[in-house]
């Protein structure tokens, strides 16, 4: 009887594979390693088309791209929205940043006195319109376009590890006098001395913005830390909410003086020591 008992039918799993388990282990953990552009690759990041081409390349295999999504779910990748890094960011740096150069200053800023800021530059549009709405099912909500109003206003801003925000709006481009500008209005409206953290934008070292740091050196001070991921910031998170939460009360009118209320109805600072 257990003669004439049913049997698996098919092939085995793992048999008769394009690729032997060693070729299959160095694909993978050159995906893991490795971006298709540090490969000298066309792609930038990694797709079925991608792994296509690196299979062919250093296995000599030519597999059609159906076979490699197979390959790919069965060594449990999946497709997902890569996150964003700044280019030129450098772990190395940004670790000694976070374990070294920041607790100085927070140790300075204690001892004498002084306040940390962290500063940034953003701008405020009317015609940003990003995000999610509720609506019927099927029937998707329509945006309209300002058109030829469009209103552009750039925004100087800091905020406090405890969550106060200032701002300043500026009318035309930005430039180092207006970065002067910004800098004497924050040593006004603060009692203390201020600690500024910015990023290296290139007029934020320009010799102007130097000559005055150097001349108020006893109520402003600025550190610049490395290359990072601006929205982990303090400023970053608090700034990026803007322009979300402001397409609601400005867009879809010409009027800057709205474009300018944007801030104050909408400035959410993050919660209070989150960064670093």
């Amino acid at each position: 009887m257990a003669a004439l008992a049913p049997r698996t039918r098919g092939r085995r799993a793992g048999e008769k594979r394009a690729l032997t388990a060693e070729q299959e282990a160095s694909i993978r953990q050159t995906i893991c390693d490795k971006r298709p552009e540090q490969l000298k690759m066309e792609f930038v990041l990694w797709s079925r088309a991608a792994v296509m081409e690196w299979i062919e390349r250093e296995c000599g295999i030519r597999l059609h791209v159906r076979s490699v999504g197979k390959y790919l779910a069965r060594w449990g990748f999946t497709p997902q929205k890569p996150i964003k890094r700044a280019y030129e960011q450098s772990a190395e740096a940004v670790r000694t940043w976070l374990d070294d150069t920041y607790p100085t200053i927070a140790e300075r800023a204690q001892s004498e006195g002084a306040e940390i800021h962290w500063g940034d530059e953003t701008v405020l549009v009317n015609t940003d319109v990003r995000g999610r709405s509720y609506a019927p099912k099927g029937k998707t909500l329509v945006a309209m376009a300002v058109g030829g109003t469009r209103q552009k206003l750039s925004m100087l801003a800091s905020v406090t590890n405890q969550g106060k925000a200032r701002w300043m709006i500026i009318d035309g481009n930005f430039n180092h006098e207006k970065l002067i500008e910004f800098f004497q209005a924050l040593v006004a409206d603060t009692e203390r001395k201020v600690f500024l953290i910015l990023d290296n934008l290139g007029v934020h070292h320009c010799k102007p913005v130097k000559q005055w740091l150097a001349e108020h050196s006893d109520q402003m001070e600025v550190f610049y830390p490395p290359s990072y991921d601006r929205r982990k910031s303090p400023l970053g998170r608090a700034s990026n909410s803007i322009p979300r939460n402001a397409s609601m009360p400005i867009s879809n009118t010409s009027s800057a003086a709205k474009c300018r209320r944007a801030p104050k109805l909408n400035f959410a600072p993050p919660p209070r020591n989150t960064w670093p």
